[in-house]
């Protein structure tokens, strides 16, 4: 992670497209600020002109730990020509898998060129999520294809839990309740036990007639992280219709999610806030309420649900780097 800077200052709501501008702007907010938020599907964009968002665009994902370099460079090729580049003061980049300077200064590079002259910070997207909550100190949750922690104090003082990446953690993430659903219909088969509910989705969802035929549709190099995250649907839909394995399923998620952001807390020294986001945490309300029942079991009440889109959380970050009041 690099420019790790220790705000001081909270600067007021952000708003997307057509909202009013953040008091402090101009200031730090002055000129053109550039927020990306890189995940593993796409990378959106935003250009803020004097504190206000007046273009919103998306490409495809520009994180080189799941497309290649030469991928990561045409998408943010295209991203770049349709957000439009000219006078670029700053551009706030939040990715995934950003767990050295390396990491950060490797994706920078990629940013750039397209941006002669700007100031170019790379960070963890978990730190886009806490600033779009609002909040300067506490931790941020990720519960989308991945799943990972990452908090800070008044100290400045920054922890991780989790993100390790699907082959070695991800638990609560939507690779893990795709994988899982998989791991359930491969049991039953096992057992002698017929397709249920969650199986008979699964399969249809992916175009086989056999639970054994998931193994190798699994292990294909045509399948991949997204391909079984975008299944996780499958386990809501079940647990809404009542499919006790797929309601336990979302249960475990949240306590495992809730154990990400303990550990994380109990690094810091801090009880709080948590705030929860990406895809399945602001959009599944099961999960939802097993990671505030988990978290209270732990001592922690002070538990939100990010309810904007991270990349709007570009605005405080730039403004509590500057150390604006």
């Amino acid at each position: 992670m690099t420019d790790t800077e220790h705000p001081q200052t909270t600067t007021s709501g952000l708003h997307p497209l057509g909202g009013a501008a953040s008091a402090a702007a101009p200031g730090p907010l002055a000129g053109v600020i550039i927020g990306l938020d890189i995940g593993g599907t796409k990378t959106r964009g935003v250009r803020f002109e004097d504190g206000v968002a007046v273009a919103d665009e998306s490409a495809g994902s520009s994180n080189v730990q799941n497309v290649s370099r030469e991928q990561a460079a045409l998408n943010l090729a295209d991203l770049f020509a349709r957000i439009g580049g000219g006078q670029v003061a700053q551009v706030y980049a939040g990715a995934g898998g950003i767990d050295t300077d390396d990491d950060a200064a490797a994706l920078a590079a990629l940013i750039e060129p397209h941006v002669p002259g700007a100031k170019v910070t790379v960070v963890h997207d978990s730190r886009l999520l806490l600033a779009a909550g609002g909040a300067s100190t506490g931790v941020a949750v990720i519960a989308g294809t991945g799943s990972a922690a990452w908090g800070r104090n008044a100290a400045g003082d920054e922890a991780r839990a989790g993100g390790w990446g699907y082959l070695l953690g991800d638990e609560g993430s939507g690779y893990w309740l795709g994988r899982e659903a998989v791991r359930h219909s491969l049991r039953r088969m096992n057992q002698g036990l017929p397709a249920d509910q969650l199986t008979e989705a699964l399969l249809a969802a992916c175009g086989v007639d056999h639970p054994n035929k998931l193994i190798a549709l699994f292990h294909s190099p045509d399948t991949g992280r997204r391909y079984w995250a975008q299944q996780a649907r499958l386990v809501v839909d079940a647990a809404a219709a009542g499919h006790t394995v797929s309601q336990e399923l979302l249960d475990q998620a949240g306590k495992d999610l809730a154990g990400l952001a303990t550990q994380a807390l109990r690094k810091l020294g801090i009880d709080g806030p948590v705030i929860l986001g990406s895809g399945l945490g602001m959009n599944v309300i099961p999960l939802q309420d097993s990671f505030r029942s988990h978290l209270a079991a732990a001592g922690v009440s002070d538990v939100r649900v990010l309810d904007q889109d991270p990349v709007f959380g570009v605005l405080k970050l730039v403004s509590e780097a500057s150390g604006a009041h």
